[in-house]
């Protein structure tokens, strides 16, 4: 087993940008109106407590918006509905979440063509009106300001599409109706709410993906459209193979995850009015389809918290793609384990991947140090707390042993929470079951069970040296570890060392 000795110093300090509660994806707007997807939105927040949440769909056909209507002349009048939007963005902001606006899919009946995508037939054309899909968007922002208030409204982020630099999502990939769009769209929401902040092109990542960016800024910047923030998204899966339903990945690894972000963040600072301007991370992932089998798996997690480490030396925010299983993107999920993009798999059991961004999301304090395999803070209390991980591949070591040497006196009390192949790793549990397509309350009771993570304390004491926490991180384990000062409070004549 490797060891990695890690000392820490007083004073010490390391970069650490913790963004990690930022935003959280979610599928289709509409889907939000199912109660499956309400607990578990409402179980991801009680232990993320994430700002935002961003999804496709606002102005899809499901959602009932966009409702023209046709006079006895002959005459179409626009008319909107926000039945359905007003049931939405309510229970966000009741579960204290906001929403990251997105800017589409085209309504049916403002669409120029017929070609859709996904199982829900999300339509990916250019409006046929830019004059009348401008009237919706101002139409929707007035509503949502005179319901919520301005000043509320505001506080939303608002992107423009989604990954128009894809043929699927934005009809043909085309760059000058997309520049189109944004132009009318960006006039549309600073007429209405002045003080919102706007970007775009939430492009995807692939072969020409930032020459989008580098000509989206110069179309703005040419035209003086304002631009508030670029958002663009992150994937590391490399090119798949196909089993059935199912795609299998090589995973790209963090440094060249990062190497591609770095060069959008140049992109953006070498246009001198935009240097600097805030860059959103509006999808990221390990695998970019729903039925990828690592979204559900303990590696997946180790992936994740390296990537949270380390996304805020590059962009002020990220956006991981999804919270819940609660997704049709390329069908109703028949299976429980899936390959999902959620975070929490159906009927409210919570995936490895899950814990990482509760434990990221904690993280408090003063960054004293970070690397490949683990952050650690410190509090004014004088406790640490601190995320250890370890991502393995083939040719490195399987288990790492981190001995972290805290420089603190006295006693402290030392507490673990480890996620691992045997812990807080449901799956396997339930392909020993058969893999059964619905469960029983006890298969159920026991798989919730089987998701917390594994809990763990010490007590240690010293009065020169400091102490050192040892984590034993076996392959794509996590651990979270608090040392907090202890102040013995024992109650006369209890002593527990007669039965431990």
């Amino acid at each position: 087993m490797k060891t990695i000795n890690i000392v820490i110093h007083n004073g010490d300090h390391a970069d650490f940008k913790n963004y990690s509660s930022f935003c959280v994806g979610t599928g289709r707007m509409g889907l939000a109106l199912q109660k499956e997807y309400q607990e578990q939105l409402q179980s991801v927040q009680q232990l993320c407590g994430f700002r935002y949440i961003r999804g496709h769909g606002l102005f899809s056909d499901d959602m009932a918006i966009y409702q023209p209507y046709t006079d006895e002349e002959g005459i179409e009048h626009a008319s909107y509905c926000f039945t359905y939007l007003d049931r939405v963005f309510d229970s966000y902001l009741s579960l204290g979440i906001r929403p990251f606006l997105e800017l589409g899919f085209m309504p049916s009946g403002l669409a120029s063509g017929t070609q859709t995508l996904f199982y829900w037939k999300a339509n990916t054309t250019p409006p046929k009106d830019g004059q009348k899909w401008a009237d919706l968007v101002r139409a929707t922002l007035r509503h949502l300001a005179e319901r919520y208030g301005e000043k509320e409204v505001s506080s939303w982020p608002c992107e423009i599409w989604n990954e128009p630099n894809l043929p699927g999502f934005w009809e043909n990939a085309d760059k000058d109706a997309y520049f189109r769009l944004y132009s009318i769209t960006v006039a549309a929401i600073k007429d209405t709410v002045a003080s919102m902040r706007v970007g775009g092109p939430a492009i995807c990542g692939g072969e020409g993906s930032q020459d989008w960016v580098k000509d989206f800024l110069s179309y703005c910047s040419a035209h003086h459209l304002p631009v508030d923030f670029v958002t663009r998204h992150a994937y590391m899966g490399l090119t798949p193979s196909r089993n059935g339903r199912y795609l299998y990945h090589e995973m790209r690894d963090i440094p060249d995850i990062m190497n591609e972000m770095q060069e959008t963040r140049q992109i953006i600072d070498s246009f001198p009015a935009y240097r600097g301007l805030p860059m959103y991370i509006t999808e990221f992932s390990t695998s970019y389809h729903p039925f990828c089998p690592i979204h559900d798996t303990i590696e997946n997690a180790a992936l994740i918290a390296g990537l949270l480490a380390r996304l805020g030396e590059i962009a002020e925010g990220y956006s991981y793609w999804t919270f819940g299983d609660v997704f049709e993107e390329c069908g109703v999920p028949s299976r429980l384990f899936h390959g999902g993009f959620g975070m929490m798999a159906n009927q409210l059991i919570p995936k490895p991947t899950l814990w990482v961004f509760h434990f990221f999301s904690r993280l408090r304090g003063q960054c004293v140090y970070k690397c490949d395999n683990a952050v650690i803070m410190k509090q004014d209390d004088g406790s640490y707390e601190g995320v250890a991980w370890n991502i393995s591949k083939a040719g490195k070591d399987k288990k790492i042993r981190l001995s972290v040497h805290l420089p603190v006196n006295g006693c402290y009390g030392v507490f673990t929470r480890t996620l691992d192949e045997k812990s807080a790793n449901p799956l396997p549990l339930w392909l020993h079951m058969g893999e059964p397509d619905s469960l029983s309350d006890d298969q159920l009771t026991f798989l919730r069970t089987a998701a917390q993570p594994r809990c763990e304390s010490a007590a240690l004491d010293t009065e020169t040296d400091g102490i050192v926490v040892p984590l034993n991180l076996s392959e794509n384990a996590i651990i979270h570890f608090k040392a907090i000062p202890v102040k013995n409070t024992r109650d006369f004549g209890y002593d527990p060392a007669m039965y431990l």
